[in-house]
């Protein structure tokens, strides 16, 4: 059996959720899987989701192993709101050695938003405006907290808000009109359905193909191993497009045939 090298650059990202609420499981974590989703969807090779707490420490800790260890895109999400425990920017701020200062463009933001409704601008609603120094506020369309752009080093941080439906509207225009490292590669991804076949029976025929296409193919169980067994069958890459697409239809059509040939699906 042949066996080809593919090589590609990854464009790393990694994503910090910040809040007790999700640590604790009171809240579920559909932010990390929407922001993961659609990094990968644009080519980048999301290395880690990480959660911490609403402490100081565990932010500075999470933001800078993410620094080390040489993600291109740091993506948080929670704790720009107006309370005392919103501690991102603060944390990210003392984490990069950077001065925390009244930003007058998140100002005018979030002033003209209470201002239209008639609501007066207290000291914990201008806090959400306290941003480390040289960062570049997002208006947020859905919601009154500015998103917050980053860039130290090789690193470009978004901060975005814990409400999905404003954190979704940020990333989007941060993806649009502010992204610096954009992936030089795209991801694509086939997946199909097989009855009858036990996740362990399938499992040497999926280490060969891995090794032989070097692409990401993994089995999802929708029954039980041992009885009606059902596997959906995912296989997915990163490269050029057209040479991915190739390489992901290819590895499919042998999977299928192999399949057949061995009679697969009677083996449990």
């Amino acid at each position: 059996m042949n066996t080809a090298v593919y090589k590609f650059v990854e464009t790393k990202a990694e994503i910090i959720s910040i809040g007790n609420e999700v640590v604790s499981g009171r809240t579920v974590n559909t932010n990390a899987s929407h922001i993961a989703w659609r990094l990968t969807s644009m080519g980048f090779f999301v290395k880690r989701i990480v959660s911490v707490r609403d402490e100081e420490d565990e932010i500075k800790d999470a933001l800078l192993d993410s620094i080390r260890r040489g993600a291109s895109l740091i993506v948080t999400t929670g704790g720009l709101g107006p309370t005392y425990d919103d501690k991102t920017l603060e944390s990210i701020a003392k984490a990069l050695q950077l001065d925390l200062e009244l930003n007058e463009d998140a100002l005018k933001m979030i002033e003209a938003k209470y201002r239209s409704k008639g609501i007066p601008l207290t000291e914990d609603r201008r806090k959400m405006a306290l941003l480390p120094k040289g960062s570049i506020p997002i208006e947020n369309n859905e919601g009154i907290a500015p998103g917050v752009i980053i860039d130290y080093k090789d690193s470009q941080i978004l901060c975005t808000p814990g409400v999905p439906r404003e954190m979704e509207g940020i990333l989007e225009t941060f993806l649009k009109g502010y992204l610096k490292s954009r992936p030089e590669t795209s991801y694509y991804e086939e997946s199909f359905v097989v009855s009858g076949i036990g996740e362990s029976s399938i499992s040497p025929l999926i280490k060969e193909l891995v090794k032989k296409y070097n692409l990401y193919i993994k089995s999802h169980p929708k029954g039980k191993e041992l009885q009606d067994p059902e596997l959906e069958i995912q296989i997915a890459g990163n490269g050029q497009l057209d040479e991915i697409r190739r390489r992901v239809k290819e590895c499919r059509e042998e999977m299928e045939k192999a399949i057949l040939k061995n009679n697969l699906s009677k083996k449990y």
